[in-house]
């Protein structure tokens, strides 16, 4: 019987590139080589697709390719009302969740000027659970990393204790990940009895913890040659592309906006800034980055104790306590345009809202990227090293994809 089986003839022209690049194969030098690293590969921490121009082992540039895990939340903005949008916000750097629904709260809490009504225990719970959720983020980048360079045990030790964070938060809100916790106006549920406890008893389990791990990665041999002296960020290269967080921060400049703009309760609570101080190499290298995020453990855990201290003295639990008082049964902001920037455990996470008359719909929210800002600094980083001390330097930047594409 005939069959309508399409038969394959190989020609020379179906070797054609599959996608778009930004070098063509026939401007390439006779020596040179052209690779794609991703989309789905293991050093590139994500869908991102790096087109690699190589020299032998030499990498002469790099093209990242992004957009593969695009979701249109810009787009989705323009039709949801401002409480809606929190879900989406979630869904952008998802392991850092609490820390992104603070941001894009506080900027609509200070577009309808209730910002300063906000009771003391609610901005301690928010701090309580970004902080959490900032160690829980660091542990992801330093565990990932590790794998990156070889090192297998530190990602498990990391998971591990993450998954204790996991399980604290789950608590609060419901979800593991994807809480829509922080509200407009409030939070969707005060601590539940016995969170503060649970939570001090997590903290004095994790300090040694964190120890154990400096010992077993930032002190390790391997690692220190695999990266310090590796993918050297000069601060001013930094600040020109607009890179920031635990980045910025490892190429020397003190800038954290929980001090600069002073949000929230940060002002009230005391803890440091660490930065790069060229230990092991060069101020700005690929050991700084993983450094600053270690010495951040610390003091976000400091921060938690000083929040758990204050939920359970002056700031305890009532009857009459109501973290949804403030919440607004429909939110229309007066017609203006308002930027509102928060300290997210990867660098500046920024909402620009522009708001029209009478309307519970934003016009425009765009979100500023700190892990797409950082990125963009890659080809400067990665050009003239080996090809596996690129892997290192992508791994050493800490990006999620889902804000990158956002």
């Amino acid at each position: 019987m005939p069959t309508n089986k399409v038969q394959y003839v190989f020609k020379p022209e179906n070797l054609s590139v599959s996608s778009p690049t930004f070098y063509k194969v026939e401007q390439l030098q006779k020596q040179e080589m052209l690779l794609n690293i991703g989309p789905q590969h293991p050093s590139t921490h994500g869908v991102l697709r790096l087109e690699v121009l190589t020299d032998g082992e030499i990498v002469l540039d790099v093209v990242p390719h992004l957009g593969y895990l695009h979701r249109c939340f810009e787009k989705h903005c323009e039709s949801l009302a401002y409480n809606q949008i929190i879900p989406y916000v979630d869904r952008m750097d998802y392991v850092a969740a609490m820390n992104s629904e603070h941001a894009y709260a506080m900027g609509v809490e200070r577009m309808l000027g209730i910002s300063e009504k906000i009771p003391k225990r609610v901005e301690y719970i928010r701090v309580l659970v970004a902080e959490l959720n900032r160690i829980a983020s660091h542990f992801i980048a330093i565990g990932t990393y590790a794998i990156d360079i070889g090192a297998f045990t530190p990602f498990l030790w990391l998971m591990r204790d993450r998954e204790h964070i996991l399980r604290l938060l789950e608590w609060v809100s419901g979800a593991r990940m994807l809480y829509n916790y922080i509200w407009i106006g409030g939070l969707y549920y005060d601590l539940p009895v016995g969170f503060e406890e649970k939570c001090d008893e997590f903290i004095q389990y994790l300090q040694p913890k964190i120890k154990e791990l400096e010992k077993i990665i930032m002190e390790n041999k391997i690692f220190i040659q695999r990266t310090a002296k590796i993918g050297v960020l000069p601060l001013e290269i930094a600040i020109n592309y607009g890179v920031s967080g635990p980045m910025l921060r490892a190429s020397g400049l003190r800038f954290d906006l929980r001090r600069v703009d002073g949000y929230s309760v940060y002002p009230e609570i005391d803890f440091e800034i660490p930065i790069g101080k060229g230990e092991m190499g060069t101020i700005g290298d690929c050991w700084d980055r993983t450094y600053v995020r270690v010495a951040e453990c610390y003091e976000s855990i400091k921060i938690i104790k000083q929040c758990i201290k204050r939920l359970t003295t002056d700031l305890k639990r009532t009857r009459d306590f109501d973290p949804q008082a403030l919440v607004p049964k429909k939110i229309v902001p007066k017609p203006q345009d308002f930027y509102i920037r928060a300290e997210n455990p990867k660098g500046e996470l920024g909402f620009f809202f522009r708001t029209t008359k009478d309307k519970d719909i934003p016009w425009r929210v765009k979100a500023r990227s700190c892990c797409f800002a950082n990125l963009s600094v890659l080809p400067v980083l990665a050009k003239g090293t080996m090809l596996s001390d690129m892997l290192a330097i992508v791994g050493s930047i800490d990006f999620v994809m889902g804000e990158v594409d956002r």
